[in-house]
């Protein structure tokens, strides 16, 4: 004869049986290593593509809403254009440049995310904008010791890691590294935004990065600052 079958034990009875014992309904959570933050020369193109995608708003800016000279728009160019633009101002795979247009944050050697920070001069769009971030500010839009972080971008399945928060700290000694007296970030002050809205990143994001609040030039954008100093 075939030996009983043991009866099933529900977690509820043994939870009652023993009291500090609690059945563990999932994998417990491991903590990922911290991503390594280089500057974007220093990786191959291809992985810089891995970081933007396919498809979604990334894939379709190549983080060029701030780049556009006047006159142009999105709809004047194709997305081929955008992205040979990324590749020169980024110069992926001249790990001797002397200049690039942001940083890659790798994980396990594997592109997760994109930081665009250089002078705030380079971003010809943002320097003509009026309200975000020159609104009840008197400040010299040339200035080229002042840098600005302008795009947080983590590559999809990598989320909610950590690589944002590391990208700015990064950005803040890359800044330095070269010369800035200041960074700033224009961050929106809710998550409750489209995700086309999400890539100037987020107040707690900058603040773990040191930067500060210096101004508020409309209900849900702030500009943060640190200033760096100069030998």
């Amino acid at each position: 004869m075939p030996p009983p079958s043991r009866p099933r034990v529900s977690r509820a009875s043994v939870r009652k049986r023993f009291p500090m014992y609690v059945v563990p309904r999932t994998v417990p959570h491991v903590t990922d290593p911290s991503p390594q933050v280089v500057p974007a020369n220093r990786v191959a193109w291809e992985d810089l593509r891995l970081v933007f995608g396919t498809r979604g708003p990334a894939s379709r800016c190549q983080c060029q809403r701030y780049r556009l000279a006047p006159g142009e728009a999105f709809a004047s160019f194709p997305v081929e254009e955008r992205a040979f633009r990324l590749r020169q101002q980024a110069d992926c795979g001249h790990p001797r440049a002397r200049r690039t247009s942001g940083l890659v944050a790798l994980l396990d050697g594997q592109p997760v995310g994109w930081c665009a920070v250089a002078p705030r001069s380079d971003y010809s769009g943002l320097v003509r904008v009026f309200k975000v971030p020159w609104e009840g500010r008197d400040e010299d839009r040339t200035d080229p010791t002042v840098w600005a972080v302008t795009c947080l971008l983590t590559r999809a399945g990598f989320r909610r890691r950590g690589i944002s928060r590391a990208l700015a700290r990064a950005a803040v000694d890359h800044a330095r590294e070269r010369g800035a007296r200041a960074l700033e970030a224009y961050p929106i002050t809710t998550t409750d935004v489209i995700t086309e809205e999400l890539h100037v990143g987020t107040v707690p994001t900058f603040e773990a990065a040191g930067l500060e609040v210096v101004s508020r030039p409309s209900p849900r954008r702030v500009v943060m600052r640190i200033e760096l100093g100069r030998d």
